[in-house]
Formats: C-alpha cells, sequence, structure tokens
C-alpha cells in the first residue's frame, strides 16, 4: 500500500470505532469492569484520537540524502520493520490495541497481536472494523490465548520481526529472553511501576488528596503507572491522612453499569486475591490500616478503597506492584530526602509532584528516574506524549513520534556518482 492510502485506512478506522462508540464501551466493561463511565468517556475517544494521529504519520515518515565524503549518492530509507508481534494486557486492553496496532500500520508492517486471556473482546470487535475500514486481508491478525501457550509461541517465532508488549516486569523479563533464544528480534518494553506521587509542605492539602486519590485508585488501583507510593511532607501528613481516609470512604464501589460509580471490580479471583494478601501483609508488617482492607460485600470481586499510614520504605506494600486500591502514605521531612527514597526502588514508569514551587516542581521533575513526571496533575494521557519506563519498568516509548522508530528499519544505501555536478 502508499503511504497515502494507509493513512486513509486508519481514517475511516477512527470514525468507525466513534460511530461504534456505544458498543465499544460495553464490550470494554463488561470484559475488563472498569466503570461504564470511564470506557465511554474517557478511553474510546483516546482510542480515536489516537488512531488518527498515527494515520497523520502514515505519509510523513521519510529517509534523508546525506553528504557522505567522495563520490557518492547516499540514501537513508526508514522500511517497515515486516512482522511485528505484539501483547497487550487486560487492564487498558482498548488503548494497548491502539497505542501498539496504530503505529505498526502506519509505518507500514503487518501485526500479529495477542490480547490478554481475560480481556479479548473489545480487540476483536474493533480488528473487525479495521478490516471493514479497508485493511487487507492478514494484515492484522488477532490471537486469543494464554501467554505461556499464545505468547510463548509468538515470542519464540523464527518468522516474526519485532515484538512489542505490555505487562508485568517479570513477564517481560520471558518475553525478553525468548526473543533472544530465538532470532534476536528486537523488543520493546512497558512494564510493572511503583510510583512516587510526592507532596510538598506548601500543596493545597484539598486539591493534593484528591489528585494523590485518583492517581492511585484509578481503574480500580489496577494501572501500571499508578501512584502507589504516596510520600507526603510531615509538615500537612496528619492533616493529608485524616483528608485521605475521608475521600477513601465516600469512593462508591459497585456495578460499573451503574451511573455514579467510580470502582468496579478487579479482574479477577487471583487479582483479586493477590490484593487481600498484600493487604494482609501490611497489616503484619505494622503499618497502620487506616481504612478499607476488605472485600465489598460477599459476591463479586470488589475490595474497599483501602488507605495505610506510618508505611516503611521496605514494606512489601511500599516495594512491591499492588495494581489494586490500596494507598500506601509515607512521610518525609526534605526535599534531598523524598529524592532518595522515590528513587530507590527498581521501577521507573512515572511520578507526580504537589507543589506551589516553580523551584521544587524543576528540581523534583529532573531528579525523579521516571519516564513520565506529572505536576501538579496526574494521568494525563496523549497520543502525542511519549510513555515508557527507566529501569526494570520497560525498554523503549510508546505513542507519540517516538513509537514510530519501534517499527522501522534504518537502510543506508550509497551509490557511486559518476562526474558529479556538485557534492
Amino acid at each position: 500500500m502508499t503511504a497515502y492510502e494507509r493513512c486513509r485506512v486508519l481514517l475511516r478506522f477512527a470514525d468507525l470505532i466513534e460511530r461504534h462508540a456505544e458498543e465499544i464501551a460495553a464490550l470494554e466493561t463488561w470484559d475488563n469492569g472498569k466503570t461504564l463511565a470511564q470506557a465511554a468517556g474517557a478511553e474510546v475517544p483516546m482510542v480515536a484520537r489516537c488512531i488518527r494521529y498515527y494515520a497523520g504519520w502514515a505519509d510523513k515518515i521519510h529517509g534523508l540524502v546525506v553528504p557522505g565524503d567522495g563520490a557518492h549518492h547516499v540514501q537513508v530509507l526508514h522500511e517497515p520493520v515486516g512482522v511485528a508481534g505484539q501483547i497487550i494486557p487486560w487492564n487498558f486492553p482498548l488503548l494497548m490495541f491502539a497505542w501498539k496496532v496504530g503505529p505498526a500500520l502506519a509505518c507500514g508492517n503487518t501485526v500479529v497481536l495477542k490480547t490478554a486471556e481475560q480481556t479479548p473482546l473489545s480487540a476483536l470487535y474493533v480488528a473487525n472494523l479495521l478490516h471493514e475500514a479497508g485493511l487487507p486481508e492478514g494484515v492484522l491478525n488477532v490471537v486469543s490465548g494464554f501467554g505461556p501457550t499464545a505468547g510463548a509461541a509468538l515470542c519464540s517465532h523464527m518468522g516474526v520481526d519485532k515484538l512489542a508488549f505490555t505487562g508485568s516486569t517479570g513477564t517481560g523479563q520471558i518475553v525478553l529472553e525468548l526473543a533472544a533464544r530465538s532470532n534476536l528480534k528486537p523488543v520493546t518494553l512497558e512494564l510493572g511501576g511503583k510510583s512516587p506521587f510526592v507532596v510538598m509542605d506548601d500543596a493545597d492539602v484539598d486539591q493534593a488528596v484528591e489528585l494523590a486519590h485518583q492517581a492511585v485508585f484509578f481503574n480500580q488501583g489496577q494501572c501500571c503507572c499508578a501512584g502507589s507510593r504516596t510520600f507526603v511532607h510531615e509538615r500537612v501528613y496528619d492533616e493529608f491522612v485524616e483528608k485521605s481516609k475521608a475521600r477513601a470512604l465516600k469512593r462508591v464501589v459497585g456495578d460499573p453499569f451503574r451511573n455514579g460509580v467510580e470502582q468496579g471490580p478487579q479482574i479477577d479471583g487471583d487479582q483479586f486475591n493477590k490484593i487481600l494478601r498484600y493487604v494482609q501483609s501490611g497489616v503484619d508488617s505494622g503499618a497502620t490500616l487506616v481504612t478499607g482492607g476488605d472485600r465489598v460485600g460477599s459476591r463479586g470481586f470488589y475490595i474497599q478503597p483501602t488507605v495505610f499510614a506510618d508505611a516503611k520504605d521496605d514494606m512489601k506494600i511500599a516495594r512491591e506492584e499492588i495494581f489494586g486500591p490500596v494507598q500506601t502514605i509515607l512521610k518525609f521531612s526534605g526535599m534531598e530526602e523524598v529524592i532518595r527514597r522515590a528513587n530507590a526502588t527498581h521501577y521507573g514508569l512515572a511520578a507526580g509532584v504537589f507543589t506551589r514551587s516553580l523551584d521544587a516542581a524543576n528540581t523534583l521533575s529532573r531528579a525523579l528516574r521516571a519516564g513520565t513526571v506529572w505536576v501538579n496533575c496526574y494521568d494525563v494521557f496523549d497520543a502525542t506524549i511519549p510513555f515508557g519506563g527507566y529501569k526494570m519498568s520497560g525498554v523503549g516509548r510508546e505513542k507519540g513520534v517516538y513509537a514510530l522508530r519501534n517499527y522501522l528499519q534504518t537502510k543506508a544505501v550509497v551509490t557511486p556518482i559518476k562526474d558529479p555536478a556538485w557534492l
């Protein structure tokens, strides 16, 4: 296909997503448990926006002619990598589909995409729309299966030229190992996090409490960049804890299809039980359980919004990714201290900073070793903003112009020039 034809297919696809937004959002809520308000109000529009963004890039990917030394014509071409294997997670299945498929198709690749076994429906639905938009048969192939079987086969396949994976750090290590053992295919990884959310002593406490609450409880806490380590300055710590308790108690948990519900069920029984084990670990290690800590009702995988205070850096709830509605609040006394403690993790996906001081914001945003730092905001996503991690939170970037690099090869073509008019 020409680049312009790829652009037109993706634009038609975005139009179809908007036309079928109601069905897509309902599928995402049914499959995942996130609220319908979130799926319909935020995520489906973000998917259409992402696809349009990469449609715009399709006919703007070009190479260079570079001045070599001597009588040679030197071209630098950017070619599709070929077959892109992609593995997406269950927490944002529709968005992850767009983040991966959009740039891969814009660059002219074919795709084999494996959905998470918990959430196959929305990806299968929108893949059908993409074919309705004019994508040729065989260009996008969606496989629903389990990680140890379908996922491992994709990672090990000698005919796959590139891998992109979003999921846990442990699984990411397996993906990288399988890629290396097969054909040494390049891999981009967007992995786990234990992101710090730093509240300075000059903060408006009410605003900081609300922002920190959303940073950790968004999407049932099932978010790789959740601000799950809430560092609060000792001068405002007690007030912050009390107000965080009050906000958690107000959080509405229930049927995600109902208006006004803020938090639906966890993805499945395994995740539900894992979160409750972490809660028990926090209690056993001496953290103060301020509120929550138990299931909601006797049916379904609903968990009370949970807040811990008096946590220490060496506790499991402050070190490991819980992936659930659990806020861990830690006290600090100064800038150098919080930078050191915030960075004392093998993760580095995201961070949040809440302060009125421009100097503090500048210092923290540069010192925190994370791929994204949100200042006086959190979870602000856009198709143009790159996303990815430092350290064991991943390799490479999703979204923006940076994602195109994941799906292009760079080739130099050198040709002698006889009797050149100029060099």
